[in-house]
């Protein structure tokens, strides 16, 4: 592999008006990291050679290989099987592929990975006494107990991997930032057919952009007074109630109770939970009096757990399933805030159900159910992942085993189609996360299902069985659009802007021709208004009909009323699409009773 360097070394080093750079010395400390990570580079590649010949079964084609997974796992290409195993090949154009080119641009050379017990491997390469930010980055980057070490020439640090052996593997190129001389910022693709349908994508992404579209509709914006809280206009905030009042609905025909909890807790609750020590960063904190110590809630758990001790359960009460729509807050990094895809305030649509033991494959896949009702409605494809316990974990063995087994049970039963991710699970149980793909082929992952064996140890959670006895209820975390915000921010690039119409907050435009059609116009918005839908008069003497009908196809009105003397006389409007489609005069009658229809059955539908 080649020295890294900068983009002003290089230059520098080609300026005809600049002598030659001197070589490049390596310090004493760089020399002693070098010759540690050589020391464990082939004490690994010793250990990991296979002494018996392998088993390995071969899945799938890639013309231009780009990685592979070994039992589920991404692996480098270059890291030798160790074991029988099942061999996936990653091109191009899987999810995993692409994602092993984007990690490329790092331009390093993977050769180890190494665990991270014994500490002292990690203390050997990054001494303390050389750098301890560098220390500190590595520990951030640790997932478990393993982190991934890189070595490019002199330059040895982490990545989370894995990366191509080297910058041969990618054939085309294209720029797209440079910072002064220090710093470019491009991306790479194995064909030039590659990247054009990369910039299609980015193309189209750029005109759904949601922060486009909330200014352009004037659904939401963003002020520094409050960093990372959206304030919603009266359109954004028709579409953020009509989204909460679509989950409320499935909330009654599924058995869940809506509950509502404080906003601010005292930091004792979040040291019984758990979240202090783990999350305490991440909350906002008020002194109060006396100088006690309160945080704004990120998440409802602890309060559901409260809710659940406050009396004595019984079996018979069980499953409960507590749903709470209560304001969040998390502190984010300013930098890594984005319009409404990562906020400092924002909503779930967050339950908790409270089984017993014996109850949760049965409410698995009932939550599953759950979310594939909803996702259908919005025309979203989508597959789930089973992910399985980390290292380190807390909890039994056995605990976790036949959790993953009945979770796997009741994906089985679900029918849709599923993927092991191993290693993946939260600390305090295993989960299926569901992952949904847009109009333009983008993969967001919004629904979940966690189990939790700690939250009721924790909170020493009991209920009495039919035998007498007291028993340990399951606590299960669900969410289906996950956070409204978030959600928003995705169906509004998923239509592009173009609302179906149960959702839209521009309905109806209801336009008279002349005068004398005016009165009667008014009728018909207030009938339709009264009925529920969003309605506007356009009665601006100043603009011809075509231009009112171009500026409300503009606005994204679902549909277009014309009335004039005829629609007065007969009791009709002319009715036409949004897209600029003529449906033709019919009856207000048999209209309101279409739109409402549509409007019920959550239809995406345009025509009627």
């Amino acid at each position: 592999s080649e020295r890294l360097c900068s983009a002003s070394d290089q230059v520098l080093q080609t300026h005809p008006h600049h002598p030659a750079s001197p070589p490049f010395q390596p310090s004493p400390s760089l020399k002693e990291r070098l010759r540690v990570f050589e020391s464990l580079r082939e004490k690994r590649g010793k250990k990991g050679v296979a002494e018996k010949p392998l088993s390995i079964q071969v899945v799938g084609r890639a013309l231009s290989l780009q990685g592979h997974q070994v039992n589920g796992e991404l692996w480098e290409l270059e890291r030798p099987l160790e074991a029988d195993c099942e061999l996936q090949l990653l091109g191009f154009d899987t999810v995993e592929g692409k994602q092993v080119i984007n990690l490329i641009s790092h331009y390093y050379s993977p050769l180890l990975r190494m665990l991270m017990k014994p500490m002292r491997k990690l203390l050997a390469v990054f001494a303390v006494k050389d750098s301890k930010l560098r220390l500190q980055l590595v520990e951030e980057e640790m997932s478990g107990s393993s982190v991934t070490v890189y070595r490019c020439g002199d330059s040895v640090s982490v990545c989370r991997g894995p990366l191509l052996p080297h910058t041969g593997f990618l054939k085309v190129f294209r720029m797209l930032q440079s910072s002064g001389l220090t710093r470019l910022m491009g991306v790479a693709f194995p064909a030039e057919t590659d990247r054009e349908a990369w910039e299609r994508e980015q193309e189209a992404a750029r005109r759904r952009d949601h922060r486009r579209i909330g200014m352009d509709q004037e659904l939401f914006f963003f002020n520094e007074v409050s960093p990372g809280s959206c304030f919603f206009l009266p359109k954004g905030a028709h579409i953020y109630n009509t989204l909460m009042e679509f989950i409320k609905s499935e909330y009654r025909r599924r058995g869940f109770s809506e509950v509502v909890t404080p906003t601010l807790f005292s930091t004792a609750l979040w040291e019984r939970s758990g979240h202090w020590e783990h999350y305490g960063k991440n909350m906002f904190t008020v002194t109060s009096e006396g100088s006690l110590t309160h945080a704004l809630k990120p998440m409802n758990c602890p309060a559901h757990c409260l809710m659940f001790e406050h009396r004595v359960r019984s079996w018979r009460e069980l499953p409960l399933r507590w749903a709470d729509f209560g304001a969040l807050h998390r502190n984010e990094l300013s930098g890594a805030l984005g319009g409404l895809t990562r906020v400092r305030r924002f909503c779930q649509d967050d339950a908790h159900i409270f089984c017993a033991p014996e109850q949760l494959e049965e409410e698995i896949v009932a939550c599953l159910d759950f979310v594939r009702s909803v996702y259908r409605v919005f025309g979203f494809s989508f597959h789930c992942l089973l992910s399985t316990r980390p290292t380190p974990c807390l909890g039994d063995p056995e605990q976790w085993d036949d959790a993953e087994q009945q979770l796997e049970n009741s994906l089985q039963q679900f029918g849709e189609r599923w993927e092991l991710n191993p290693g993946d699970g939260a600390f305090y149980g295993p989960k299926i996360d569901i992952l949904i793909k847009d109009a333009i082929g983008r993969q967001h992952q919004c629904a979940t299902i966690q189990l939790d064996f700690q939250l009721p140890i924790r909170f020493d959670l009991q209920y009495l069985g039919r035998d007498g006895q007291k028993h340990r209820p399951v606590m299960i975390h669900r969410a289906v659009l996950g956070s409204l915000e978030r959600m928003i921010a995705i169906l509004a690039e998923n239509f592009g802007g173009k609302w179906p119409l149960w959702l839209s907050p521009a309905q109806i435009s209801v336009i008279p021709v002349g005068g004398s059609s005016e009165s009667y116009g008014r009728q018909v918005a207030q009938q339709f208004c009264d009925a529920g839908f969003v309605v506007d008069l356009d009665v601006d003497p100043g603009a011809t009909l075509n231009k009112k009908i171009r500026s409300a196809q503009l606005a994204q009105y679902n549909y277009i009323f014309v009335v004039g003397d005829k629609e007065c006389e007969s009791g009709t409007v002319s009715v036409r699409s949004r897209a600029g489609k003529q449906l033709g005069r019919r009856p207000t009658e048999e209209v309101l009773g279409s739109l409402q229809h549509l409007r019920n059955c959550r239809s995406n539908l345009d025509e009627f």
